[in-house]
């Protein structure tokens, strides 16, 4: 499946234009997988506990309130 799945997409590449191809590859860049910051699996399960927490409850205050917005997006 992932074979023929793969060989599709591969006719169809061939057949765009060098502005779709352009447009492809900034788009696949940005799926990339982005190097992780080492965090033990102890500290994520606590960090995504605190911000489900604080999602639920939003008049909580986080002792990393100002880093909320970057946990999330290493962590959710």
């Amino acid at each position: 499946m992932m074979n023929t799945t793969a060989e599709i997409l591969k006719s169809k590449i061939e057949n765009f234009n060098p502005e779709m191809l352009e447009t492809l590859a900034k788009m696949m860049e940005s799926f990339e997988v982005k190097s992780q910051v080492a965090i033990s699996q102890f500290h994520l399960d606590e960090i995504l506990y605190r911000i489900r927490f604080h999602n639920e409850n939003p008049a909580t205050k986080l002792d990393f309130y100002e880093n909320i917005s970057e946990l999330k997006r290493y962590c959710a």
